[in-house]
């Protein structure tokens, strides 16, 4: 009984991210969701397969994919009080900073508005920015009777410009860009658009670096203003 016990310590002291991933990837394991590329999704919505975006509504506004049915399975989460500011502060220091997006909550709605959209007999494609929610949405859509799925692995991120379509042409793996990476355009999306944009884009790219600089010296300048008070007299005098 001990040697059970202490077998299964390790188990319970993972982390529960990990323990998610591993339960939302069981219905792939058992073969219950075909794991496809983003131009086999593409194809597949030819053959009248149904595209479910469980993105939030911000990154589906970024670059929309034409036809599909959206279903958010996070939502903003906009609590207010000193808990739910916290969790927007670690967000936020946790590399919200640098890729944008906000602290989200599990939409408690999903699956419902799921059978509202998408019959039970459907065959479906779920997909999302990076690949994990439509991951862990195939297994709340499997476990509802859902079959067959499908998810894009590795999520629109690895699409490239036509394998799937979106509104106005816009290169899907877009719609995840955001935060200071975003503004100063190094995501490989934004570098391949300067690219072809030429010498102008490149410009226009440095223009924002030397801006994002800007912002950042002035913030540094108004920091050493509130806690240093003698540099304050020095500024503005006694």
């Amino acid at each position: 009984m001990a040697a059970r016990a202490s077998m299964s310590a390790p188990a319970q002291r993972a982390p529960a991210a990990q323990r998610v991933q591993a339960a939302a990837r069981r219905p792939v394991r058992d073969g219950k969701v075909a794991n496809v590329t983003a131009k086999k999704a593409g194809e597949m919505l030819k053959e009248g397969w149904v595209l479910l975006d469980v993105r939030p509504a911000e990154e589906i506004a970024k670059a929309k994919v034409v036809g599909a049915v959206e279903v958010p399975l996070f939502v903003k989460d906009d609590d207010m009080s000193p808990a739910g500011l916290l969790k927007q502060a670690s967000n936020f220091g946790m590399g919200g900073w640098w890729l944008g997006g906000t602290h989200m909550k599990p939409n408690t709605a999903f699956l419902s508005e799921v059978q509202a959209s998408i019959p039970k007999d459907a065959s479906v494609i779920v997909a999302c920015q990076k690949g994990l929610r439509s991951l862990a949405a195939c297994e709340q859509l499997s476990r509802a009777g859902y079959g067959p799925l499908a998810w894009i692995n590795g999520g629109y991120d690895t699409a490239q410009p036509g394998d799937l379509p979106t509104k106005d042409g816009v290169d899907v793996r877009l719609g995840g860009v955001g935060g200071l990476s975003g503004a100063l355009g190094w995501t490989e999306a934004q570098r391949e658009a300067l690219r072809n944009e030429g010498f102008a884009g490149g410009a226009s790219n440095l223009i924002k670096i030397g801006a994002v600089l800007l912002l950042l010296d002035l913030a540094w300048f108004g920091f050493e203003l509130l806690t240093n008070s003698s540099l304050i007299e020095d500024t503005f005098g006694k």
